[in-house]
């Protein structure tokens, strides 16, 4: 009996370790990364085109080190006979705020922001061109579990730091019953299944926060997570950071 309890100890202590997770960390540079913020919704005729655009970044070089693409549902296309599974009160909100701080001239669909700009040549030209050289500072991500913890180390002045993580659902479709998409099936990358926002502390010459990931609304096929640092009410990303994320 002694030796099968030593044997299955021995067992448990090889098992045990490789079982556990490595925590995911994501690490931007110390240059801005754009976000690239797409205010779309599933009940809009117009938005499909610009919902395959965005999902076309999936290969994209610059994906995460360079740009973090991001698709925010909206609701109010929803009473036009089509209610987009993915759409939030929240992420109209997002969109009015933009509205509000000056950053975007009106609130649309399909909506594009850019490095927390409006951007209306992916209607022209959709050749997304980046000459952003602002030093941000470097933003770190570790997300173990469920929990996340973010450091940033600002290159610039942010007077009421908020750490803002979202959960990025990739290779999703929905075939549209009703509404203007009727009788179509939509394929959806980079969208957003949930966003959390988190009070930064200072920490010496760094901004700390501690949250929770959030849970996912609808299944997906894989998931990347997208964190940045925002100033108080201005949705405004100062610096983000993004990659892809295995849930446990």
């Amino acid at each position: 009996m002694i030796r099968q309890l030593a044997l299955l100890v021995s067992l448990l202590g090889f098992v045990g370790p490789a079982a556990i997770a490595d925590p995911t960390v994501l690490e931007s540079d110390a240059k801005r990364v754009s976000m690239v913020e797409l205010f779309t919704s599933e009940g809009c005729s117009s938005c499909p085109p610009a919902d395959k655009w965005l999902s076309k970044l999936v290969d994209d070089p610059r994906l995460w080190t360079e740009i973090v693409p991001i698709a925010f549902h909206v609701d109010y296309w929803d009473y036009l006979g089509w209610k987009d599974r993915f759409a939030s009160e929240d992420f109209t909100s997002r969109q009015r705020m933009y509205a509000r701080s000056g950053h975007v001239r009106q609130v649309y669909t399909p909506g594009f922001v850019v490095a927390g700009q409006e951007w209306r040549g992916w209607f022209r030209r959709p050749d997304l061109k980046l000459d952003d050289n602002q030093k941000a500072g470097v933003l770190r991500v570790e997300i173990d579990g469920g929990r996340v913890a973010a450091r940033y180390n600002a290159f610039v002045k942010v007077r009421q730091p908020r750490l803002n993580v979202a959960l990025l659902g990739f290779g999703l479709e929905t075939p549209v019953a009703a509404g203007e998409n009727h009788g179509r099936t939509l394929r959806h990358e980079f969208v957003v299944l949930g966003h959390q926002i988190a009070p930064m502390t200072r920490d010496g010459q760094n901004l700390i926060a501690n949250a929770m990931l959030p849970t996912a609304i609808e299944p997906a096929q894989r998931f990347a997570v997208a964190a940045w640092v925002s100033d108080g009410r201005d949705p405004k990303p100062v610096q983000a950071v993004g990659g892809w994320f295995s849930p446990e």
